[in-house]
């Protein structure tokens, strides 16, 4: 007998739950541009926005419509018809229709709590306001998907009520009940559980769920709401969201797709997992946390010595998935207890020539236990790892020298305007001198010298600072104690970290610094030519 494959529609709704997450801020740019990367990831529906509560949103629309899209439709978002009102007459209503996507999602209450507390309004009328809504939209030839609204809390307080909620959307025509843990607080026996009752109940229809994360349970509460039958999940790209965020979806695709055997997106599309992790977290202006399972940079990451020898020896022995079936990357994180097997296949990939028998790989071992003796670390820091290996190995070009810097500061200053830097270099032959200002000194020191360098090396207007990380190395030297400093830098398609340590905080981020201009030049020297 043929077995039947798997589906699961997916759901995305980070450019409306997600931007209610603290700190998140989209423009029409920033979500046109979310939008294509979706499309190419092979993301079904993506939940745009609320037409009717954000004129943004509406300009979104306008605009999406000429979006080429080969995967992706566009959902509107809005609620049911208000109380005590005829839906042709509810602008909200009206408003959704002016977006004119093919489906809709509508939210409406789930929980009797809610309709006498929130609405302030009897059980009939609620029930009125689902069927009238989804009735109108089906009318019209709309998808519409029914958010039941906080409904696992509202089983669990009144399940007759909840199911009830549920009928009317149904006989309304609802094609997808999307079960909402609205207030994130279930656990996965619970979703399991209502999910199943009402798969058994509602056959006719596809049902699906909706998880936040309060408790730390979306990502579990989706997979087993999957099991339980529900054929439909919602979620947002790197599980942004109000509070503690949404289900994340970054974890649920590969979850479902490469550990469950789920079809939720075309198969070939999953290598773009992490790509597309790394971009959405750009345009949103966050840092991707390393830890993020599936795509982020430690996700396969090994520093033991036992680990990275038996990950090269059959990476099963460390790894639940082959990193690159998501997009991502292995990775080998330098320290003194990294063995010469580590190191040698962490520098593999730009310096060849470099083999077990080479007494360079000796050189480098030492080395590495050496700068960490003078407060260095290298696992977070590859940039400046390779450059010292380039060091060791002759490998690296002089494509800049110090002659000198000076910082000033002020106080009172202007916003963003509180340090001043000057500094000479020379390249090759010539001398140039620039200055920059900046917030803060090192703010200033890196504008200066990117400034001097810029008629030299034209790329490095691309590079910009993303990050930096300051630790003190003994505090009971108080203000004479070594600094390191870590400096993450990055140039639209790549991020990198280089480390500085010194009792002078500048000079370590000097240090830091000037790695991470180095790094960039020899990473587009190697770009255009053959070069170790």
């Amino acid at each position: 007998m043929e077995q039947t494959t798997k589906r699961v529609e997916i759901l995305d709704s980070t450019l409306r739950d997600g931007a209610q997450g603290e700190g998140i801020s989209f423009s029409v740019e920033d979500k046109l541009a979310i939008t294509k990367r979706l499309d190419r990831l092979g993301i079904p529906y993506v939940e745009a926005g609320n037409p009717g509560s954000n004129p943004k949103d509406l300009e979104f629309f306008r605009r999406a419509a000429a979006l080429n899209l080969q995967h992706t439709q566009l959902v509107a978002f809005g609620s049911t018809r208000r109380k005590n009102i005829a839906v042709e007459e509810d602008a909200n209503v009206q408003a959704l229709l002016t977006a004119d996507t093919a489906a809709v999602s509508l939210f409406g209450k789930c929980w009797d709590l809610h309709v006498r507390d929130i609405l302030k309004t009897t059980e009939e009328e609620n029930f009125a306001m689902i069927a009238d809504t989804v009735a109108f939209f089906k009318r019209r030839g709309k998808r519409v998907i029914f958010d039941a609204e906080h409904f696992f809390d509202g089983y669990k307080a009144n399940a007759a009520f909840a199911l009830t909620a549920l009928e009317h959307a149904v006989q309304a025509g609802a094609d997808v009940l999307a079960l909402c843990d609205t207030n994130g607080g279930s656990f996965p026996q619970e979703v399991y559980a209502i999910t199943r009752t009402v798969v058994e109940r509602f056959p006719s229809v596809v049902v699906g769920i909706h998880a936040h994360n309060d408790a730390g349970m979306a990502v579990a509460n989706s997979v087993m709401a999957v099991e339980a039958g529900a054929a439909h999940v919602q979620g947002t790209y790197l599980g942004f969201g109000e509070r503690s965020g949404n289900a994340n979806l970054s974890t649920i695709l590969p979850n479902l797709q490469v550990k469950r055997d789920y079809v939720c997106i075309p198969p070939e599309n999953m290598v773009r997992l992490t790509r597309t992790a790394r971009s959405i977290a750009e345009i949103a202006n966050v840092r991707l946390a390393k830890g993020e399972p599936y795509v982020g940079a430690s996700a396969f990451a090994h520093k033991a010595g036992m680990h990275a020898d038996g990950v090269l020896k059959n990476s099963a022995t460390f790894e639940h998935i082959a990193p690159e079936t998501v997009g991502n990357e292995r990775r080998f994180l330098m320290s003194e207890i990294s063995g010469r097997t580590a190191i040698l296949e962490k520098i593999r990939r730009y310096c060849p020539r470099v083999t077990r028998e080479s007494p360079e790989l000796g050189q480098i071992a030492e080395r590495l236990k050496q700068m960490e003796l003078e407060g260095y670390q290298y696992e977070g820091a590859d940039g400046s790892f390779e450059l010292l290996v380039r060091q060791v190995t002759g490998s690296i070009p002089k494509f800049f020298e110090l002659v000198y810097y000076r910082i000033t500061g002020e106080n009172p200053h202007a916003e963003g305007q509180s340090a001043m830097a000057v500094l000479k270099v020379k390249v090759g032959e010539q001398y140039q001198i620039a200055a920059g200002e900046g917030n803060g000194p090192v703010n200033a020191l890196d504008i200066a010298l990117r400034t001097a360098l810029a008629g030299f090396y034209p790329t490095l207007a691309d590079v910009r600072l993303v990050d930096y990380k300051v630790r003190v190395m003994d505090s009971r030297q108080a203000t004479a104690a070594k600094t390191r400093v870590l400096i993450t830098s990055a140039d639209g398609e790549k991020e990198w970290t280089t480390v500085g340590v010194s009792n002078d905080v500048i000079e370590a981020s000097w240090v830091a610094l000037s790695d991470s201009i180095a790094y960039k030049l020899i990473s587009d020297k190697e770009e255009t030519e053959e070069w170790v």
